[in-house]
């Protein structure tokens, strides 16, 4: 049983949501609007603002949708409520970012700067030099673009220099020693 899946949602408000027959629903917020299909076997019900998600049989594959079409709806009631943040730290002697207009501008000791240009729905934040904020509405996207970010220069195990997540932990290595 799917312990997940079975958690009702609580809609906040200010949040509209709309559900066709084909079980495509829109979620309207004071951040904006996000549009998900989920699973047309999944029956979406919304009573006294509260929204619950029911599988119509038990067998494996309404098992694993049931938890997945109830996280995809809350991460939308979230996300138009409160929105994404994910923090990156840039660690490394020389490494820094800086935002010029809608362009997240990283120096990275490549030998040129990396740019990289917002997209649509996407906000970056440079805190400093060496802190960077991805923030936005769908959850998904935010830890793409954090991701993409993160890929041009993965922390390494030595010295922990690269672009790492603020939560995340580098295990670090010892290096050779001589005789």
């Amino acid at each position: 049983m799917s312990r997940i899946g079975l958690k009702p949602i609580s809609l906040p408000g200010g949040v509209e949501i709309k559900i066709d027959a084909n079980n495509f629903v829109e979620v309207k917020g004071p951040k904006g609007q996000l549009s998900q299909q989920i699973d047309k076997d999944m029956e979406i019900k919304i009573e006294d603002g509260v929204l619950t998600v029911a599988r119509p049989t038990e067998n494996k594959k309404h098992k694993s949708l049931h938890g997945l079409s109830r996280t995809l709806l809350n991460n939308m009631v979230v996300g138009v409520t409160e929105g994404y943040v994910k923090t990156l730290d840039i660690v490394g002697t020389g490494y820094r970012a800086a935002k010029q207009g809608n362009k997240l501008m990283l120096t990275l000791g490549f030998s040129h700067p990396v740019e990289m240009e917002d997209p649509k729905g996407i906000e970056t934040e440079v805190q400093g030099t060496n802190k960077i904020l991805v923030k936005g509405i769908d959850k998904q996207q935010v830890g793409n673009y954090a991701s993409k970010i993160r890929d041009w220069r993965r922390p390494e195990p030595y010295k922990g220099k690269g672009i790492k997540y603020t939560e995340e932990v580098i295990r670090r290595k010892v290096g050779k020693t001589g005789k």
